[in-house]
C-alpha cells in the first residue's frame, strides 16, 4: 500500500539520522527501566495480599479510596496499589513543581529568582528537588504505616517479622529513592533523549493499560464468537473504536487549537531604509491551560468521597449520601471545579498587562486598538472567551469516560481510554514528541512525519 510505503521510508530516515537515532534509543531504553523498575516489590509487604486486592481497588471495587488510587496511578507514572519501589512515581516531583511555579507568582523572591534567567531557574529546580525528597519521605513513610495498620485494604499488608519502625523507615527511603531515580531518568531524557521526559513517563504509565484493556473488550467475542446486538457483539466493539478515533481527533483538534491576534509592528527609518510594518500572529492557545484544571479538580472532588467513605458513613449525614449517590450533582461539580481551575491557571500563566507593554516597548501594536491599556484589555476579553471554551471542552473529555462506562455498559478501566486525563496526556505527548522528530527532519530537507 503507497501509504504504507511512505510511513517505512519516514522510519527509515529517522534511523538513518545518527543523532536522532542515538537519542530515540535513549529514551527507549530509559523507559524500558522504568517499567522494569516498576515490577520489583517492596521487600516487607505480603505481595499475595496484594495481588488478591488491587484488582478490587484500581477498578473501582475498593469505592472511594480505589478512586484516588486509580486518580493517583494515572498522575504519577506508576500504580500506588501494586507497592513497589517505584510506587510514588513522579507525583510528588510535579506537586512540587507545580507549588513552586503558582509560588513563584505571588513570592517576590521566587519571582525575582524566575526572572534572572537560566541560573534562577536553577535554583528553583534545586529547591524543587530538595522539597521532592521531604515530600516524598512523608508520603511514603505514611503509606507503609498504612499498609500496615490496614488501612488501605482492611487487613495489614506487611509481613509480620518487618512489621517494626525500622523497616517502614528503610522501606520510606527505598521509595523516595525511586522517585528520585524516575526523577532523574526524566532529566536524562530532557538532556539527551528526545521529548519532556517526565510527560513520556506518564505516557508509558497510561500506555502499559491499553493491552490489559484491549483484551478484556475482545475476551467475550473470542470465547464466545461473533455476534450482533448482544452486549459483546461485534457492532458494539466497532461502535467502541469508532468512538474512540472520533474522541482522539476531537482532541487533537482543540489540542492545537489557536485563536491568532494580528499584531502589526510600527515602520521607522534608518538611513534610507525602512524597516518594520510587518504583519504577525499573537497566538493563544484554545486550551491554554492543558491537563491542570482535570488534575486538580478530580483531586478535590476525592475529598468528600474519601471522607464519606472513612468517617461520615458512621454518622450517617444525609447531604453526602447525597452527594455521592447523585450523579449529577457530581458532573456539575466536577464541570465547575474544572472552569474555576482553568480561569485561574490562565490568570497566572497569562498576564495581559505584561504582554501588552512588551508590544508597546518593541514598537508593535494590534491593529484597532492603542498600545497599553486598550490592547491590555482587549487580551483579557479575548483570553476569557478562549478559556471559556477550552474549560467547556475539558468539562466534557472529563466526564466522559462515566458517560461511556454507564451508557454503553463498558468497564470502567476501557472507558477511561475514551476521555479524562490519560487521553489528553497521551495525545499531548505524542503531538510534542513528533514535532521535535519532525524538527530534526526538517534541519535536513526530509519531510515530516505530520507531512502526507
Amino acid at each position: 500500500m503507497p501509504s504504507e510505503r511512505v510511513m517505512i521510508q519516514k522510519l527509515v530516515a529517522i534511523l538513518s539520522i545518527p543523532d536522532l537515532r542515538r537519542k530515540l534509543l535513549l529514551t527507549v531504553v530509559l523507559l524500558a527501566v522504568y517499567r522494569m523498575g516498576f515490577w520489583v516489590p517492596l521487600p516487607i509487604v505480603n505481595q499475595e495480599l496484594v495481588q488478591q486486592n488491587i484488582e478490587k481497588l484500581q477498578t473501582g471495587g475498593g469505592g472511594p479510596l480505589g478512586q484516588i488510587l486509580q486518580t493517583a496511578s494515572l498522575f504519577s507514572a506508576s500504580q500506588v496499589g501494586y507497592s513497589t519501589i517505584f510506587g510514588l512515581g513522579i507525583m510528588p516531583y510535579i506537586s512540587c513543581s507545580i507549588f513552586f511555579q503558582l509560588l513563584a507568582t505571588v513570592y517576590p523572591p521566587l519571582e525575582r529568582l524566575q526572572k534572572e534567567g537560566e541560573s534562577g531557574r536553577r535554583k528553583i529546580n534545586e529547591l524543587t528537588r530538595q522539597v521532592t525528597v521531604i515530600v516524598s519521605l512523608l508520603q511514603s513513610f505514611f503509606w507503609v504505616k498504612a499498609m500496615s495498620a490496614g488501612s488501605v485494604t482492611g487487613q495489614g499488608m506487611v509481613l509480620g517479622e518487618y512489621d517494626t519502625f525500622l523497616f517502614h523507615l528503610a522501606t520510606a527511603v527505598m521509595m523516595t529513592s525511586g522517585t528520585m531515580f524516575l526523577m532523574w531518568i526524566g532529566e536524562q531524557i530532557d538532556a539527551f533523549g528526545i521529548g519532556n521526559g517526565i510527560s513520556l513517563l506518564i505516557m508509558a504509565g497510561i500506555m502499559a493499560q491499553m493491552p490489559s484493556a484491549v483484551f478484556n473488550l475482545a475476551k467475550p467475542v473470542l470465547e464466545r464468537g461473533m455476534s450482533i446486538g448482544s452486549d459483546n457483539g461485534i457492532d458494539r466493539i466497532l461502535l467502541l473504536v469508532g468512538l474512540f478515533v472520533a474522541i482522539v481527533l476531537a482532541v487533537v483538534f482543540v489540542t492545537q487549537a489557536q485563536r491568532r491576534i494580528p499584531v502589526q509592528s510600527a515602520k521607522h527609518v534608518r538611513g534610507r531604509r525602512m524597516f518594520g510594518g510587518s504583519e504577525q500572529f499573537l497566538p493563544l492557545k484554545l486550551n491554554q491551560s492543558g491537563v491542570m484544571p482535570i488534575i486538580f479538580a478530580s483531586s478535590l472532588l476525592m475529598i468528600p468521597s474519601y471522607l464519606h467513605h472513612q468517617l461520615l458513613e458512621r454518622l450517617d449525614i444525609p447531604y453526602f449520601n447525597q452527594f455521592v449517590s447523585l450523579p449529577a450533582l457530581y458532573y456539575l461539580s466536577y464541570a465547575g471545579l474544572i472552569f474555576f481551575f482553568s480561569y485561574f491557571w490562565a490568570a497566572v500563566t497569562f498576564n495581559p498587562k505584561e504582554i501588552a507593554q512588551n508590544l508597546k516597548d518593541y514598537g508593535s501594536f494590534i491593529p484597532g486598538y492603542r498600545p497599553g491599556d486598550r490592547t491590555s484589555k482587549y487580551l483579557e476579553q479575548v483570553i476569557v472567551r478562549v478559556t471559556f471554551v477550552g474549560a467547556g471542552f475539558l468539562s466534557l473529555l472529563a466526564i466522559l469516560p462515566s458517560i461511556v462506562s454507564k451508557v454503553i455498559n463498558v468497564d470502567p478501566v476501557i472507558a477511561g481510554f475514551y476521555g479524562g486525563t490519560g487521553l489528553l496526556i497521551v495525545v499531548s505527548v505524542s503531538i510534542d514528541l513528533i514535532s521535535r522528530i519532525d524538527s530534526h527532519l526538517l534541519v535536513r530537507n526530509q519531510a515530516g512525519l505530520a507531512e502526507g
